[in-house]
């Protein structure tokens, strides 16, 4: 919690303990500096403070370019009380092995870090420490926090931790994939969507009416056909048994693109359920590509002719 924050400063929750790349997140935005940050012990945690007001909004890490999707993330944005996106944050992720003083590479036999860490090392790791056991813990910060009480030898997070759990960086800068990117996302409760700046992203979940051939398509047609680009879809189980799934979609656009909102209407024409996610700027500042007779005029002028048609006058 920031101990500078006044009574009234917006609350922030995020994934902890203190020293995570959520937390690194979290202090890019635009008053982070003002406002109260509570490290929360789990994704879960941090969204359901949201839920019951207990904050203003969450910081969770969605999207890892390595690695993939976080399922927990998306399964709790999916399947819980409703929350709407209106940001994300791109941070590059690179690790350190941090361990207490006095510690020497060859005293390393075990070494821990969050589940998502590990496949962006696992080479790394196999060429530096093949013998050393690696555990998982809550978080990379966590894998920190357990370093300094004596539980591993070694954890891989920022190196930004080292100092907030006493530990030294032994080796820096460790990845597989050089330039590694985390998306996170700022939620907070439902309300009015982000003003579109042009350079937007939609992210929606939408839940089929059953497992039959051709389910993905009818879904990839309601986007196609009015020229919506999609950045992003998975299938995730619901939970209710085999072959019940939902797809996390993102789309290039705004929902208040004509093109965009059409396709959100198609898609719950087709769909046993469509949760929508928010729409917010990509932190990127990509603008999509608006083929011809998608743009917004086009779509007016349709609606314009098919109303004189219905007339009788087109």
């Amino acid at each position: 919690m920031s101990p500078s924050a006044s009574a009234g400063a917006p609350r922030w929750t995020y994934l902890g303990p203190e020293g995570t790349f959520t937390e690194a997140a979290l202090r890019t935005l635009p008053g982070a500096g003002e406002a109260v940050s509570i490290p929360m012990a789990s994704v879960p945690a941090a969204l359901d403070a949201v839920r019951r007001g207990e904050a203003d909004g969450a910081v969770v890490p969605l999207e890892n370019s390595v690695e993939g999707s976080v399922s927990i993330t998306l399964d709790e944005l999916a399947t819980g009380e409703p929350l709407l996106i209106e940001r994300e944050i791109l941070l590059p992720i690179s690790f350190a092995l941090l361990v207490r003083p006095g510690t020497a590479f060859e005293d390393i036999k075990t070494v821990s870090s969050h589940s998502h860490a590990q496949p962006q090392v696992r080479r790394w790791l196999a060429a530096n420490l093949p013998d050393a056991h690696w555990s998982s813990a809550a978080s990379n910060a966590d894998a920190a926090r357990l370093v300094q009480e004596g539980r591993y030898d070694a954890a891989l997070a920022g190196e930004f931790a080292a100092a907030r759990y006493g530990l030294v960086p032994l080796v820096t800068d460790i990845h597989d994939v050089e330039g590694a990117v985390t998306r996170f996302v700022q939620v907070r409760r439902p309300g009015s969507v982000v003003a579109p700046t042009g350079a937007d992203r939609t992210s929606v979940v939408a839940f089929i009416v059953d497992d039959h051939a051709g389910a993905l398509l009818e879904i990839l047609q309601e986007f196609a056909v009015r020229g919506v680009n999609l950045d992003h879809i998975q299938s995730r189980p619901t939970g209710d048994g085999l072959g019940h799934y939902f797809f996390a979609i993102e789309a290039e656009g705004h929902i208040a693109d004509a093109r965009v909102g059409e396709a959100l209407m198609g898609l719950r024409r087709v769909c046993a359920a469509v949760r929508f996610l928010g729409s917010y700027p990509r932190a990127d500042g990509v603008r999509p590509q608006v083929r011809r007779g998608t743009s917004d005029p086009e779509f007016a002028d349709a609606a314009d002719w098919l109303d004189r048609c219905r007339r009788g006058d087109g």
